[in-house]
């Protein structure tokens, strides 16, 4: 019989183009050779245009689905994402305090690259207070890193100075993504028994109008990696050469910001040419 694989679960919400949320995550996650488990938190009317309307799934049944799913499979990891209302954010953070499940990735997303707000400030506070300290590891992007903390966060010093306030504020292991800047450097950020241990990690920015769900993506496959067994340094690293892969081989879709090809191997092992068979006399 052969071994299941880890299961990965995503907290997100529901994106109809695919290019973010849980059925983004889904790929990303089978691409990595994992079993995703999902709970939506959220519906939204958007598609690669931008996000038009988010409606909030009542959080009597984001606590129902989560309960359901961790007395069913063993979870090796968690990603959370798109949470929608401070209900959904509670229920949440209630079910990680009570499950104490390990490799947490928390995506905090606070708004789409459209403008707009996907999480209520009531929302942001009890991610913060709550949900930030039950983690493994959050994965802010620059814009993100700045809301939660209240600082510029513009250069990889800055980048430095709010993976440090994350800390005090609860978060065990930081890293802050820099694909909105200029140059694409993240930082990896975490707490050892003596110190914090900080690590650049730089790569060639890629021009492409395929970038959409970059973020989720990311933390999805951090996930993966760490369920696998993975260190979280390398499992920061091998994301990252994911999501370049994943932008490069992307193709154009829709009329805004079109995905990441989140099953780039797949087609790639496709393309290899299987040579006919010897005829038959």
């Amino acid at each position: 019989m052969a071994q299941a694989p880890p299961v990965v679960l995503t907290i997100a919400g529901f994106d109809p183009s695919s290019g973010a949320g849980v059925t983004a995550d889904i790929k990303t996650i089978a691409a990595h050779g994992c079993y995703g488990v999902a709970c939506i938190t959220a519906l939204t009317v958007q598609s690669t245009a931008g996000v038009r309307r988010v409606e909030a799934v009542s959080a009597e049944l984001v606590a129902e689905t989560l309960t359901e799913l961790s007395t069913d499979v063993d979870i090796a990891s968690v990603r959370i994402g798109m949470l929608g209302s401070a209900k959904v954010t509670r229920a949440v953070a209630d079910f990680l305090g009570r499950k104490k499940l390990e490799n947490v990735v928390l995506d905090p997303i606070l708004k789409a690259t459209s403008g707009a707000a996907l999480i209520d400030q009531s929302g942001a506070r009890i991610m913060v207070e709550r949900l930030l300290p039950l983690t493994t590891v959050v994965t802010p992007n620059v814009d993100e890193a700045s809301a939660l903390t209240g600082l510029a966060v513009t250069n990889p010093n800055q980048m430095r100075a709010a993976a440090n306030k994350l800390h005090q504020m609860g978060a065990v292991a930081v890293v802050v993504t820099g694909g909105h800047l200029e140059k694409a450097i993240d930082l990896l950020s975490f707490k050892t028994r003596r110190s914090v241990e900080q690590e650049i990690f730089k790569s060639d920015r890629q021009r492409s109008n395929s970038t959409h769900g970059t973020g989720c993506a990311f933390a999805t496959a951090i996930a993966c990696h760490l369920a696998q067994g993975r260190g979280l340094p390398e499992a920061v690293l091998l994301a990252k050469a994911y999501i370049t892969a994943a932008i490069v081989n992307a193709h154009p879709l829709g009329r805004g910001t079109g995905p990441v090809h989140h099953l780039y191997r797949m087609y790639q092992q496709r393309r290899v040419v299987i040579a006919d068979p010897e005829p038959v006399n």
